[in-house]
């Protein structure tokens, strides 16, 4: 049995967000074919069952850079969290280096989670970074926090590196980045790799060979268990650089492409 390992945004899904027939296809075909198929991502579970092409897959999907991992029946399998004692020191080192900071709970993502986010302006954001409460957080009987998120707008990419050395070395904790301008804070179990070990072992698998495709930071955390990396066209120059292989754009089928390549052919590096 093969593992496929597929991030969403920038991988799976188009630029519109969407997954295309050709993607859900190879999808179905690998399921049928009797591989292990995973959807390995950073959202959170609602922003991913709320993709109409994903609702009937019968997959496991690992959420939140591996925080949460549910069967493919949906049942709860595992959960990492950042402790409320951690998360209240964490957060005003954030607060005072003026970034935007997202909130994934049990409850939901506060004030939002990322994807309502990205058509916002930069106007916008501000506004409501600065009018939530934060303290009603904390307020939520039997609170269990997943990950922060800092954002930061494209024009002040440099308080990604003053989030990261302001926290490096003094957390128990994992940061990666899915898009250039935020960083991922979860605990330091909570890994898109680690996830995926975590899985074959409580299900008792054993995958012959695990392939993972993505196109962000925070899915290098799967290149490093994977027997065969993938990275698609429209990944960031340093995350290619850490591929086995490079795709097509996730707006050309960059995964069906792959796919169709692997089961076929194993000698070519670059499958544009």
């Amino acid at each position: 049995m093969k593992c496929f390992s597929i991030d969403l945004d920038g991988t799976l899904l188009n630029s519109e967000h969407d997954i295309s027939e050709a993607n859900l296809q190879t999808i179905n075909e690998l399921h049928e074919q009797g591989h292990a198929v995973i959807l390995n991502t950073g959202r959170a579970y609602a922003d991913v069952i709320k993709i109409e092409g994903l609702q009937n897959l019968e997959i496991p999907i690992f959420c939140v850079n591996g925080s949460v991992l549910f069967s493919e029946k949906r049942e709860l399998l595992y959960e990492a969290t950042i402790s409320i004692e951690m998360y209240k020191e964490l957060f005003p080192i954030l607060k005072g280096l003026g970034v935007g900071i997202l909130v994934y709970t049990n409850y939901g993502g506060f004030p939002s989670t990322l994807p309502p986010l990205h058509k916002k302006s930069k106007e916008e954001l501000n506004t409501l970074f600065k009018e939530f409460n934060y303290d009603e957080i904390l307020e939520k009987d039997q609170l269990k926090i997943y990950k922060l998120i800092a954002l930061t707008h494209h024009d002040e990419l440099e308080k990604v590196e003053e989030v990261k050395k302001a926290l490096e070395g003094k957390f128990d904790i994992s940061m990666a980045s899915s898009f250039p301008n935020n960083v991922e804070i979860t605990s330091n179990e909570a890994h898109k790799g680690k996830a995926l070990l975590r899985y074959q072992k409580m299900m008792n698998l054993n995958f012959e060979e695990i392939i993972a495709f993505g196109d962000g930071g925070n899915d290098l955390a799967m290149f490093e268990v994977a027997t065969t990396s993938v990275a698609m066209a429209n990944a960031p120059l340093h995350v290619q650089e850490k591929a086995d292989i490079i795709t097509k754009s996730n707006d050309e089928d960059g995964f069906a492409h792959a796919v169709r390549h692997l089961l076929n052919l194993h000698t070519e590096a670059v499958l544009k």
